[in-house]
């Protein structure tokens, strides 16, 4: 039998991407990587890279459909997973559809195609970033949350309780889609306004086949997630709800999945649990990002990157069993604005209990940006241990032991002002 070989599609060569590859490796499948900074990257894999460009998807995937057979596609991150979706079609591999794609990367699509389906949606509207922000907070339910329509990762999103907070907020907004970096990751200077959904919130990782999910783990996220800005830090999992509400959230996500059209493939999903019900947040047509996957290990060393891996050339596991009987993950916040000096207390992190790796992603030198403008992390913890709870606290103390100095650097914050 040949070897099977994927396209990996991604839009760096950064830590994800090295993370598949080795998947790739480990799973005895090759790789032909699509990127659109191959002209300023060395080739990782020595495999010529096939240049792409995110602005021009439907020539971008003419050009791998000629250039490449491949047995299955992967994607890296948001950016790339149209370019994927418009490759697969071409080359006749399943995966999920490109209008589907597009749904999950714009928020009031999503909302409407949620309706469609009989989910619970919360009161929205969509405005232009340029609208009148005195019109745009007469419209607006209160309290509400203003969200960028194609950023992610929380950038952009912010509570507003009163009017007078949606004019700022709207504002601040307007000011970060005009920054050259997220113009490049959205092309809609539009803003989503919906009604805030109280509520416990969790995150949902899956791989669909042909229209059915497989449900991988359902992560609890144990810090209230009520604004003004929503920046996530813990994920645990498996969950400490009852089996009533994780059969729920299933439901409800396969539900929104099918509704959004996704078929075959990855998802990583977000939502909200109330007295009402369960109320889907937004569904990507990818794996969890940045590191956080490691925080999901199967028996037999399989990571998830390799499942995605195995699961792109149909040879999915039947059987899977978590290493651990619980695992977490820290995404560690940028604690102020500034120019990032050092990182004290890494050492004293990783020995407390339960503590599996503590990695720091942030440089010295780099400049850290907190959210609503900001889009990373300075880092990651994990553990595991017996229980849920017990993984929580882990986490918790590993990080009081951490300690970063920041210095000011005001034109960091500027467009916070």
């Amino acid at each position: 039998m040949s070897q099977p070989r994927i396209l990996l599609l991604a839009a760096t060569t950064g830590y994800q991407t090295r993370s598949f590859a080795a998947a790739a490796a480990n799973a005895g499948v090759s790789v032909a990587l699509a990127t659109d900074r191959c002209h300023v990257l060395e080739d990782p894999w020595r495999d010529r890279a096939i240049p792409i460009r995110f602005e021009e998807p439907e020539a971008s995937a003419q050009t791998i459909a000629q250039s490449e057979n491949v047995d299955g596609v992967v994607a890296v991150g948001d950016r790339p997973t149209y370019i994927a979706a418009l490759a697969a079609q071409a080359l006749g591999i399943p995966w999920h559809p490109p209008a589907a794609v597009l749904a999950c990367r714009n928020k009031h699509s999503a909302r409407e195609l949620f309706e469609a389906a009989g989910l619970l949606v919360p009161a929205n509207f969509l405005a232009p970033a340029n609208a009148d922000p005195e019109n745009a907070a007469l419209a607006a339910p209160y309290p509400c949350v203003l969200k960028p329509l194609g950023l992610s990762g929380s950038r952009g999103v912010i509570r507003a309780d009163d009017p007078a907070e949606f004019m700022r907020a709207f504002r601040r907004i307007g000011r970060i889609l005009a920054q050259p970096d997220a113009a490049r990751e959205t092309n809609s200077a539009a803003i989503q306004v919906e009604e805030f959904v109280p509520g416990r919130e969790f995150a949902l990782e899956g791989i669909m086949t042909r229209g059915e999910l497989r449900v991988l783990a359902i992560f609890d996220k144990p810090d209230p997630l009520d604004g003004p800005f929503f920046e996530e830090t813990i994920y645990v999992t498996p969950s400490r709800e009852p089996s009533a509400v994780q059969r729920a959230i299933e439901t409800t996500t396969t539900r929104a999945a099918l509704g959004l059209g996704l078929w075959h493939g990855p998802i990583h999903a977000e939502m909200r649990v109330n007295e009402r019900g369960v109320w889907m947040l937004e569904i990507a047509a990818r794996p969890i990002g940045g590191l956080c996957a490691r925080v999901l290990q199967f028996r037999n060393g399989t990571s998830l990157e390799e499942l995605v891996v195995l699961h792109s050339v149909g040879r999915m596991p039947e059987v899977l069993q978590p290493v651990k009987p619980a695992s977490g993950v820290m995404m560690i916040p940028v604690p102020r604005a500034g120019i990032l000096e050092s990182v004290d207390g890494v050492a004293e992190a990783q020995a407390v209990s339960g503590i599996d790796d503590v990695i720091i992603t942030a440089r010295r030198g780099d400049r850290l940006i907190p959210l609503p403008e900001g889009a990373s992390y300075t880092g990651f913890i994990f553990a595991s241990g017996a229980s849920g709870q017990a993984v929580e606290q882990s986490l918790r103390l590993a990080h009081s032991r951490l300690h970063f100095t920041v210095q000011p650097a005001l034109d960091v914050v500027r467009g916070a002002l």
